[in-house]
């Protein structure tokens, strides 16, 4: 939502009032006793927006954050240049020590605090709200659907990176908080999948504008779906798939570029997106607070947007191509820090109409030192100047669901029903019937055709790793993938599933160590 609100960030100890331009009229203050914060329906609202605004964080959805967990190191993205952001994950070099090596607020430990910051502040609002006689009924069903929802997210998350985690959906103090062990994921799980169910009860189908940048029911059901699928129980995935693509308001696009165009972020395909704005600051934890270069301090477009001293392939020509790119309104004016992979270039097929947002290696006719992804660039040098961007972060789409559907289908019955899940997706990425149709296949043939069908459709979206893994082919895939920057196919390990959690945090809670000695073994 590109509006300016006064946001509320929870911390860990304090509810803190970051101010932007009207919403309420009045001063940015300190609430030290979160007993008294939530004396009327604004502040139960206000509270809400705070968590929302922890999950556009560098570490989570602001940044690389989550890209790096689920993208890097595996078959899509790469770095252009040896980077310490991408290294743990895109050559490996992950252990306990560079968990704790934080980067422009980016690291495997910032993404456990601010993903248990997203918990606890959850945690604290149900409590504070739920039954409140201060607070209408309505809002506090709103408030809470959104915060369960929110927790939710930040434990499936967890699960996904950790596995066994700390756990805990009250008020604790803080000291117990600090002495909590590894509850087993299944379990966390459970209570993810209650939450989502209060979530679908009681959040919107549609958003109203004001809210736009905040979950509706169709992204809890989708989570729910996805847990399911993981568990191999394929009759429950399918069945809220199926709920999704029949009953939400969501409908794929026709043409694929238009699901990523800038001008068209709220889309019919389009489950949930986070929204930022240009010049807007506040609203979430800046890397460089204060300082001229960062702009509004969301990175992420900048990430895939080329960087001009990096091309074009004959330097001499750099000139020319600046003034091919101001012709357009353009610039690269990025980091070139997320391109498309070595792997990912080679394999895309050439036939495919989704290839030119996911493969770009020339510009007007000069060819690239670098292969770019452009469904996430954003060179327009007016609207979207360098670290100031106001693009949407997309997390889920339609086109994921019926991708999920055919899998699901397929593995409960085979492909024959399956087909009319993974059809409307091809049929957009390719000229004639004979291009986009499959028949005749195996169910292994349709597993395989999903396997390849998600990399091509979702590519850089957040999913492959989880696919990898779920499917079993993670360490498969990675040592047989060619990269250009670094060597993970040379340096993945069997515990590279799953993230280890940080010395640091090892050293203050010595309980994390007790259910597993090794640290998701890496000790």
């Amino acid at each position: 939502m590109k509006t300016n609100k006064l946001f509320f960030y929870i911390s860990l100890i304090m509810f803190t009032c970051f101010g932007c331009d009207s919403f309420l009229e009045e001063e940015p203050r300190d609430i030290i006793a979160p007993e008294n914060f939530f004396a009327n329906d604004s502040d139960a609202k206000q509270g809400i927006t705070g968590i929302y605004s922890v999950l556009k964080n560098n570490s989570i959805y602001g940044q690389a954050g989550l890209d790096n967990w689920y993208d890097n190191g595996v078959d899509i993205i790469e770095p252009n240049r040896t980077h310490p952001i991408f290294a743990v994950m895109g050559n490996y070099t992950l252990n306990e020590v560079t968990a704790d090596a934080s980067n422009q607020k980016m690291s495997v430990s910032d993404t456990w605090q601010n993903l248990y910051r997203v918990i606890l502040n959850a945690n604290v609002i149900i409590d504070r709200v739920d039954g409140n006689e201060a607070i209408s009924n309505n809002v506090q069903t709103s408030v809470i659907a959104n915060a369960r929802f929110l927790r939710a997210l930040a434990y499936w998350h967890i699960t996904n990176l950790w596995g066994d985690a700390p756990f805990y959906t009250e008020v604790l103090p803080l000291e117990e908080i600090g002495s909590l062990g590894r509850t087993d994921k299944d379990v966390i799980l459970t209570s993810v999948l209650n939450d989502l169910e209060f979530a679908q009860n009681n959040l919107p189908s549609v958003l109203p504008n004001e809210d736009r940048g905040r979950a509706s029911k169709w992204a809890a059901a989708i989570i729910e779906a996805k847990i399911h699928m993981k568990a191999k129980n394929w009759q429950a995935g399918l069945a809220k798939c199926s709920e999704i693509i029949n009953q939400s308001p969501h409908t794929l696009l026709s043409n694929y570029a238009d699901v990523f165009s800038p001008d068209n972020e709220y889309n019919a395909e389009i489950i949930w997106s986070l929204d930022f704005a240009k010049d807007v600051t506040g609203q979430f934890e800046p890397a460089f607070p204060g300082a001229s270069f960062a702009g509004n301090n969301y990175w992420r477009p900048s990430l895939f947007n080329p960087r001009i001293r990096d091309e074009p392939a004959n330097a001499a020509d750099r000139d020319p191509l600046r003034a091919a790119l101001a012709a357009n309104g353009q610039e690269f004016n990025g980091t070139g820090l997320q391109i498309a992979s070595r792997d990912f270039a080679n394999k895309f097929p050439t036939n495919d109409l989704r290839r030119p947002l996911n493969i770009m290696d020339s510009y007007a006719g000069f060819a690239l030192n670098h292969t770019y992804l452009p469904k996430f660039m954003n060179l327009n040098f007016e609207s979207s100047p360098r670290f100031n961007h106001g693009d949407n972060r997309l997390v889920f789409r339609l086109a994921d669901v019926y991708l999920m559907a055919a899998e699901c289908e397929n593995e409960l019955n085979g492909p024959g029903n399956a087909y009319q899940y993974i059809h409307p997706i091809r049929q957009r990425a390719y000229a004639t019937q004979a291009e986009w149709e499959l028949v005749g296949l195996s169910q292994q043939g349709f597993r395989e055709a999903i396997y390849d069908e998600r990399k091509w459709e979702l590519a850089a979206e957040a999913h492959r790793r989880y696919d990898l893994i779920r499917w079993g082919i993670y360490l498969n895939v990675v040592r047989n993938a060619e990269f250009k920057t670094y060597s993970p196919n040379l340096n993945i390990k069997d515990h590279h599933v799953l993230l280890p959690i940080p010395l640091n945090e090892l050293q203050l809670n010595p309980k994390l160590l007790e259910s597993d000695p090794t640290n998701n073994g890496y000790r």
